[in-house]
């Protein structure tokens, strides 16, 4: 009973924290939508003083990246994500339940490789800190000269490592879910 509180616990905790971030993903939605619509209104008028905004593609890429991200952690939680369910609902509930655990594993496998993967890529754009620091962090060798965007020469490593926020927290996240699947495999009641 003590695991289970501890998982209820956890799981509120979790969900806030990840209903903040989708939020904050949302926001920068509507702001990117919001963007474009100025931009394009720009293109249009050209004239007395309205133009297209500089770098609008740039922002809208790595806007959308931040937000997918920001949304990852919230869906999973809430099993939000595309099922097909047309053959395991016949399944008697045990299969199901395994199921369930076996895609949760499975979606903790991926999350934790993009998250790994979004690190190392970070740690490539990221042109600060010694090579000792570097090493000792795992971030490989230091660029020659840090990597911006074409027209707004914004740093690429600025909006990865926030994305990285996102998919750390979709990791966390993952790895809750599978211990939420165990703790409700049947036999699990009166072991704790």
């Amino acid at each position: 009973m003590i695991a289970k509180d501890l998982e209820r616990r956890i799981g509120r905790g979790l969900d806030g924290l990840a209903r903040g971030v989708a939020l904050i993903g949302g926001i920068i939605l509507v702001a990117l939508a919001s963007l474009t619509l100025v931009s394009v209104i720009g293109r249009k008028i050209n004239s007395g003083g309205f133009r297209a905004i500089s770098g609008d593609y740039e922002l809208v890429e790595m806007g959308c990246a931040i937000a997918i991200f920001a949304f990852l952690p919230l869906c999973h939680l809430r099993r939000g994500h595309v099922t097909v369910d047309i053959f395991t609902n016949r399944l008697p509930a045990i299969v199901q339940r395994g199921l369930i655990l076996v895609g949760d594993i499975l979606v903790a496998i991926v999350a934790f490789v993009v998250m790994w993967r979004l690190y190392l890529g970070v740690g490539e754009k990221f042109p600060y800190f010694s090579q000792d620091w570097r090493d000792a962090l795992s971030m490989g060798y230091k660029p020659f000269f840090p990597e911006t965007t074409y027209e707004l020469a914004m740093p690429i490593w600025i909006p990865m490592a926030i994305a990285l926020v996102g998919a750390v927290l979709f990791c966390v996240v993952a790895l809750y879910c599978v211990w939420r699947d165990l703790n409700d495999l049947p036999g699990q009641e009166g072991a704790q």
